[in-house]
């Protein structure tokens, strides 16, 4: 027998390890497959680490040591809170929008039995759709509205209800890929539309509209640029323009926003925002507007139809609807969501919102309040200072627009900013910030209201 062999076999079995006390009393707390399969993990762990020959045998004390760490590991639950520090507002990453407080709570009503598709006055059957439908039309300006569960779902539903089988005509400049390598081609294909592309990358006319529509056309597409820009030698027809064509020749024009924002942001931002409100695509004449809710909203994860009734009611009676069918947690935040935008003050207020409004003078005060917390309990493990940095909203909204911030720099006296980066994320909360030129930055813009919980979370990296 070999060494490495015969230090094998004085590895304990798994009956041995889940008689040692503290295993056992890892049974109490966690199913014992948990335990089990922790177990056997450690082993095999071990085993591979004694057959190269260069470690000692370990006591059951190590492994019972080694288990408890594997069976916490396995046992954390994975979609776990965490704590936005990159200086990407809608971070895809970290789950874009975070909710209102408003629309945690009604998150936590809809998660029991709730009012959702049945009439509480006469008690018949009625439609989810009626929780969001009157605030949209509100909101927007539309006759009527309707929700599924995301924004490719909307479009795809849109296209497929008013011009499954026919043509679709749509800019070249506006085949946009939306996250995922999704792009509109596909998700129109996916529809059973034959895409009919007119104009050029950088520049699309009237004309270009006019001459492709045939009487195999259903409909105009109009797909807001939410992702990119296009500069210098450019142009694009005008949506009250591309709307009087299609309703000259008995078509209805269909816009795609994307971003789908409520809140007109130049003012605020002291810039030209090029993001068009949904309220101001249907004023312009589009027939059907489709938008996202996690976006520029600040809402949950949801995609938009208002429009026309008649279109509308298409989109609501196809049988694809039921599939892209938004659920009732996701509907109850998009409710309350909606319900702040009925007021400029309580819109301001959405988490999205206030982070791209709030003025940096703030964001530095916390970023230094922060910095200064932080430099006793990392002392040891890194230099902490405050820098000016720039932060952007992200999620394929506003590509163009940077908001200006602060962020508390960590810089690793080991200069491994990378292995710092991944302890902050093994925190809990998991604490996300971004590695630039050797340092770790915690962008204060985008942590918002977890200021205090951000510093607590961090001076405990110095503990482990």
């Amino acid at each position: 027998m070999t060494a490495p062999q015969s230090r094998l076999r004085q590895l304990p079995s798994v009956d041995a390890c889940l008689a040692h006390p503290a295993v056992a009393a890892l049974l109490a707390a966690h199913p014992r497959s948990s335990v089990v399969e922790s177990i056997r993990v450690v082993l095999e762990a071990w085993r591979a680490t004694l057959s190269d020959g260069g470690a000692a045998v370990p006591d059951l004390e190590a492994l019972a040591r080694d288990i408890a760490a594997a069976v916490a590991a396995r046992e954390r639950r994975t979609l776990r809170r965490a704590i936005n520090a990159t200086g990407v507002i809608l971070h895809t990453g970290l789950g874009r929008a975070p909710l209102s407080e408003a629309a945690r709570q009604a998150v936590a009503v809809a998660a029991g039995y709730c009012v959702l598709e049945t009439e509480a006055d006469t008690g018949r059957r009625g439609e989810r759709a009626a929780h969001i439908e009157p605030l949209l039309r509100e909101l927007t300006g539309a006759e009527a509205a309707f929700a599924v569960n995301n924004n490719a779902a909307a479009v795809l539903l849109a296209m497929r209800a008013l011009a499954e089988g026919r043509e679709v005509i749509i800019s070249r400049g506006q085949l946009v890929e939306i996250g995922g390598a999704f792009r509109i081609p596909e998700v129109i294909a996916q529809a059973g539309c034959r895409l009919v592309e007119v104009g050029t990358t950088n520049r699309t006319h009237l004309k270009d509209y006019e001459r492709a529509i045939s009487d195999r056309t259903a409909c105009l597409l109009w797909c807001h640029q939410s992702n990119f820009r296009v500069v210098g030698f450019s142009a694009e027809v005008p949506m009250a323009d591309l709307a009087a064509l299609a309703h000259g020749r008995g078509l209805p024009c269909v816009a795609d926003l994307g971003s789908g924002a409520f809140l007109d942001l130049s003012a605020a931002l002291h810039a030209e925002v090029h993001e068009p409100l949904v309220r101001d695509i249907i004023a312009a004449g589009a027939d059907l507007v489709t938008a996202s809710g996690d976006k520029l909203l600040g809402g949950p994860q949801a995609g938009l139809l208002v429009g026309r009734a008649d279109l509308v009611r298409q989109c609501r009676r196809h049988p694809l609807a039921r599939a892209v069918r938004i659920d009732k947690l996701c509907l109850a935040a998009l409710e309350a969501t909606l319900r702040a935008y009925r007021d400029d003050a309580t819109a301001r207020q959405v988490p999205v919102m206030a982070m791209i409004l709030r003025p940096v003078e703030e964001i530095e005060e916390a970023a230094r309040r922060a910095a200064e917390a932080l430099r006793g309990p990392l002392a040891a493990i890194a230099e902490v200072s405050v820098v000016a940095t720039v932060a952007e909203i992200g999620g394929g909204s506003l590509p163009a627009q940077q908001l200006p911030s602060w962020a508390v720099a960590l810089t690793p006296h080991d200069g491994d900013s990378d292995a710092l980066a991944a302890r902050l994320r093994a925190l809990d909360p998991a604490v996300f910030g971004r590695i630039e030129g050797g340092r770790v930055l915690l962008d204060l813009r985008t942590v918002g209201t977890q200021a205090a919980e951000l510093q607590e979370a961090v001076a405990q990296i110095s503990l482990r």
